[in-house]
């Protein structure tokens, strides 16, 4: 008998997307990890993703890829024979140009085999490697929740591309998803909101990749930033702000220096575009040290005072693995959700998102 077919709402649909997937929770030597989100309606803003790479990418198969190319781009192509590659193409076109001559395409086939050395290089560190992706998109519901997968699909649109030219993730890919967010002059993409409202598709993000022993390098789009637990101390750790370079919300800036700059409403240029220098980055010096990471529906970065109650759950849980203080902070949060519904502020009742770091 044919099992009968069962229509997916949109917000079905949205709230399968945005989740984090449990067995996809990367395992890295020193480190255990554990993130949970829950949406203030059927469906939310906020989209919390473990980036394992071991599981997504086939990074054998890219490594062996590269190294191919170190050599084929060395080699002349045959008399006759159509382009390999991107290598042979370009060759094609220095021929054709004046003043092209045999060193000219020798030394270029040698930079091209060069970066194809250092993407082999790059993709073995993805090994012992996982990143994390936390965006909260303004707003509740099927609209954040579209906004959110929005920037989910481009994130990985671009990532495949970033793996593929430099084995590795760069700021250049958070510039584009930017980018995409930001509001067009010619072509708007406000979610039929009206004119009058003038109104954006905004969105914070944080993407992080952790590496073994607790070391954490992110970029900061507008997120609320994260916070250290030392097991030492049992208190949190002020962190020095010069080191946690944070850029406006998505699409909110573009850079003077982007060509399409013209093309696109932003509330002032930034003076460039982001570099490695942007990267911030974070130690988890000692075994039971705890990186907090969290969407301002649990804390939005500034309450002292809630601040100080979160740090005593951490406090009274850190022992704990991962998946439990990371629930015992969300328990703290709906807590909190319950006393703004009783005293009549459930307009402020947002999406909550916990992401646990534990050096083991």
């Amino acid at each position: 008998m044919a099992t009968p077919y069962r229509h997916t709402s949109i917000d079905d649909y949205l709230r399968k997307r945005l989740m984090p997937v449990e067995g996809t929770i990367p395992d890295l030597p020193g480190i255990e990890m554990y993130g949970n989100s829950i949406p203030a309606e059927t469906v939310g803003g906020d989209l919390f993703e473990y980036i394992n790479f071991q599981q997504r990418y086939d990074i054998g198969a890219r490594i062996q890829r590269a190294a191919r190319l170190t050599k084929e781009f060395l080699e002349p192509l045959p008399p006759g024979s159509l382009p390999r590659n991107s290598v042979d193409d370009h060759v094609e076109w220095l021929k054709s140009r004046p003043g092209y001559s045999p060193e000219k395409e020798a030394n270029y086939r040698e930079a091209r085999s060069s970066e194809q050395v250092r993407v082999v290089e790059n993709l073995h560190e993805l090994f012992t490697t996982a990143g994390v992706l936390i965006v909260d998109a303004q707003g509740h519901g099927v609209i954040s929740a579209k906004i959110a997968s929005t920037v989910h699909d481009t994130f990985h649109a671009f990532m495949l591309s970033e793996l593929d030219r430099y084995g590795r993730t760069t700021v250049e890919l958070f510039e584009k998803i930017n980018l995409r967010l930001a509001q067009s002059v010619t072509a708007r993409n406000s979610l039929g909101k009206s004119e009058k409202e003038y109104a954006r598709e905004i969105a914070t993000m944080l993407y992080g990749e952790v590496h073994p022993y607790g070391y954490f390098r992110f970029v900061n789009f507008g997120h609320p930033p994260p916070l250290v637990y030392s097991a030492e101390y049992r208190r949190f750790l002020e962190i020095d702000k010069d080191r946690m370079v944070q850029f406006l919300a998505l699409g909110l800036q573009i850079p003077e220096d982007h060509p399409d700059r013209k093309k696109y409403f932003s509330l002032t240029f930034r003076p460039r575009r982001a570099n490695a220098s942007d990267v911030a980055e974070i130690r988890l010096m000692g075994p039971g040290d705890i990186l907090f990471l969290y969407t301002d529906g649990v804390y939005d970065g500034t309450d002292d005072e809630e601040r100080r109650h979160l740090e005593t759950v951490i406090r009274e849980h850190y022992w704990q693995p991962p998946r439990d203080i990371c629930n015992a902070l969300l328990e703290h949060a709906k807590r909190d959700d319950d006393h703004l519904r009783h005293i009549g502020e459930e307009d402020r009742v947002d999406d909550k998102t916990v992401f646990i770091i534990k050096r083991s």
